[in-house]
């Protein structure tokens, strides 16, 4: 079958007539009457009976229809991929990121890539990690920007950077001149704890626990930012993502490094079934580069 007989086939077996391929092609009826009745010459039977004005599939079109329904899909993916292929600067790229990534790194981001290709527009949405994997399987987005990921189906992950958290604190505090700080350092405080329900916030869980630390908390929160903003206001220390403590905002804000260090990753995720497309490669690359400028930049004791 040539492909615009397979255009015309899916058509009318997806449409239940000739009148509805019609619109969907957005062709005349005698023009998909007269590819039909070709395709069906050159295969040697029928794949519609005419009942009545009617057509009903034959037994060979429902057993055609699965395979075709798989070329259908490929040619679907070529199209897109083509459109993207013949203007790299145009297109809409979509982003779902952890809270943190929109205070200061993606703008940025998008910000330089647009003296680049200013054609380009942006959709965002900060969500939680969970609800990001829900968009991508939507196909709501094009990928997610993430803190530690781990393994879901039906999702492959990128590594961008490697990155560690840090302890953020009022510049009052005072902790005998260290520009490192431990955990032990940290337990005598008040301590504003990530809540357990994002990966970074069982990350720091599980190494609390393993060096036998029982901090006394006095909030739960869900986003790193909240925390640096209890901190800002003087209810305690917490520990956060080095993304947050570089971002601006809260100058009476300390950012100090971890001895001994613990790292994370930052990923980018995106759904297995919905490549990725030319235009949106084109601004990961660009991302990668920004993200490790934005890792060294001297915003840490």
């Amino acid at each position: 079958m040539r492909l615009r007989h397979i255009e015309v086939f899916h058509a009318v077996y997806i449409s239940g007539s000739i009148t509805g391929a019609a619109k969907l092609l957005n062709v005349s009826q005698p023009s998909v009457s007269k590819v039909l009745s070709h395709a069906e010459q050159q295969l040697g039977f029928l794949l519609f009976d005419r009942q009545k004005g009617k057509i009903v599939p034959t037994r060979e079109a429902d057993r055609l229809i699965v395979h075709v329904n798989d070329a259908y899909k490929n040619i679907t993916e070529l199209r897109r991929v083509s459109k993207n292929l013949g203007d790299a600067e145009a297109g809409v790229i979509r982003i779902a990121m952890a809270p943190a990534f929109g205070i200061d790194l993606v703008p940025a981001a998008i910000a330089s890539y647009l003296e680049k290709y200013p054609h380009t527009v942006f959709e965002m949405e900060s969500l939680h990690q969970h609800q990001i994997v829900r968009a991508l399987n939507e196909m709501r987005v094009d990928f997610g920007l993430v803190f530690d990921p781990p393994a879901s189906q039906g999702i492959i992950t990128d590594h961008l950077a490697t990155a560690e958290f840090v302890a953020v604190t009022r510049d009052t505090l005072d902790f005998a001149g260290k520009s490192k700080l431990s955990l032990q350092d940290l337990a005598r405080k008040p301590f504003i704890k990530l809540s357990s329900r994002c990966p970074l916030g069982q990350l720091l869980d599980d190494q609390i626990e393993n060096h036998g630390i029982s901090p006394r908390t006095v909030a739960n929160v869900e986003t790193y930012q909240m925390a640096k903003s209890l901190v800002a206001h003087g209810a305690g220390v917490a520990l956060v993502d080095e993304i947050t403590a570089r971002s601006s905002g809260h100058d009476n804000v300390i950012a100090r490094r971890l001895d001994p260090p613990m790292h994370f990753d930052i990923a980018m995720m995106h759904a297995e079934s919905d490549p990725i497309s030319v235009v949106t490669q084109q601004f990961i690359d660009h991302f990668k580069i920004e993200i490790q400028k934005f890792l060294k930049t001297p915003a840490l004791a």
